[in-house]
């Protein structure tokens, strides 16, 4: 009787090994019958045998993502559907807030900038208050992204902020809205030159800095320094508009698009005849880059500061079925001399100046006086020079 249970529990354990044999098996062929990419394959593979669970939208941004990488090329990038919406007021040079920048600190939030008719000058916070607590919860150790989740971007939704100003805990009351981003400024310095300072080529930056150009022409300026340090670059339509309005007649840009196509953009033969300079850095992309090189190959501006990134292709942003986006690279452009800035290194400045790192973070932060900026001052000098 032992014998006959002894040999059903080995013929049992021998039918069980076949059965999991068999469904692997099954599963095996299954999956090989239904085989596409093989992200399909370990999209399959994880549905049918993965133990765990998993959030498929962020498999699926991770996968996007990774595809996206593995490319190679800096420039292109994925973005899921919420760092799209981020995206889109960048580009847009508007966003929904109260218009406040923040810098993270030990005791909360220092607030850097109020943007003029934002929400939060009317209420009265003002550059210098410590932002302590957003909606009445405290934003102390968290970060700048945690703290705008918490004011929200909705418009028309009321906001509370509460602050320090000197000591003291003060709270207002606001609305969020859309709040324009100020794209160029301009500011009339000694000697009757103009600063116009663009810190994008994105939307409406065509218009800003003809505007601010034509103002200090107003005001009695007879030569311009243009500042495009740590400006990332923007839209190619932005720049040429810039560029037509600055430039005599002939070819202001080249591409060549993934088709092999090529195609230039030329300027008018009205321009602006005044002495120039254009303030360049190693944050200097794209436009920003382009625009120095192409006044500089026009023989119309000096170019000064440090070297630039180098970058030659431009791309197209590509809304995927879920909200989120594909930024890709899709065709190179080059100089109205033919030049392509990524073969060359970026460009060089005519007068190379370094500053050191301290003076490198005003520059960023634009809170730097004109006296104490030696790329502006190096600038300065050479149009002093210029007759005009």
């Amino acid at each position: 009787m032992e014998r006959k249970n002894s040999l059903l529990k080995i013929l049992l354990r021998s039918l069980s090994y076949l059965l999991v044999a068999a469904l692997a098996s099954a599963l095996t062929l299954l999956l090989w019958a239904a085989r596409g990419s093989k992200l399909t394959e370990v999209q399959r593979l994880i549905d049918a045998v993965f133990i765990g669970e998993y959030d498929a939208d962020k498999l699926e941004d991770a996968a996007a993502n990774a595809m996206i990488y593995s490319l190679g090329d800096q420039w292109s990038f994925y973005l899921t559907a919420e760092e799209y919406l981020a995206y889109q007021e960048s580009v847009n040079n508007a966003y929904v807030g109260v218009g406040i920048t923040i810098v993270q600190q030990e005791n909360g939030h220092l607030i850097r900038e109020v943007a003029p008719g934002g929400s939060a000058q009317e209420a009265g916070i003002l550059p210098g208050d410590v932002l302590i607590k957003a909606q009445g919860q405290s934003v102390v150790g968290l970060s700048a992204s945690e703290v705008k989740n918490l004011i929200s971007n909705k418009e028309g939704t009321p906001v509370t902020l509460t602050v320090l100003r000197d000591g003291e805990e003060m709270s207002f009351d606001m609305i969020c809205r859309t709040i324009s981003v100020t794209v160029a400024t301009g500011q009339l310095l000694d000697g009757n030159i103009g600063l116009v300072r663009i810190n994008n080529f994105h939307s409406g930056c065509a218009d800003q800095t003809i505007q601010v150009m034509e103002q200090l022409q107003q005001q009695g300026a007879t030569a311009l320094i243009f500042d495009v340090r740590n400006n990332p670059g923007g839209y190619v339509v932005e720049m040429l508009e810039v560029l037509d309005y600055l430039l005599p007649e002939g070819v202001l840009f080249r591409e060549m698009n993934y088709r092999g196509g090529e195609k230039t953009e030329s300027s008018d033969a009205a321009c602006l005849e005044l002495p120039m300079a254009v303030l360049v850095n190693g944050d200097s992309y794209s436009a920003a880059e382009f625009f120095a090189a192409c006044l500089r190959e026009y023989d119309w501006a000096t170019t000064v500061g440090t070297q630039t990134c180098g970058k030659s292709y431009y791309q197209n942003t590509f809304t995927l079925s879920d909200g989120s986006a594909v930024n890709i690279s899709t065709g190179k452009y080059f100089t109205p001399k033919g030049v392509s800035l990524a073969e060359i290194g970026g460009l060089t400045p005519d007068i190379p100046v370094e500053v050191d790192q301290n003076t490198d973070a005003l520059i960023y932060a634009q809170v730097i006086e004109p006296a104490n900026d030696p790329q502006l001052q190096a600038a300065v000098a050479q149009l002093q020079k210029t007759p005009r």
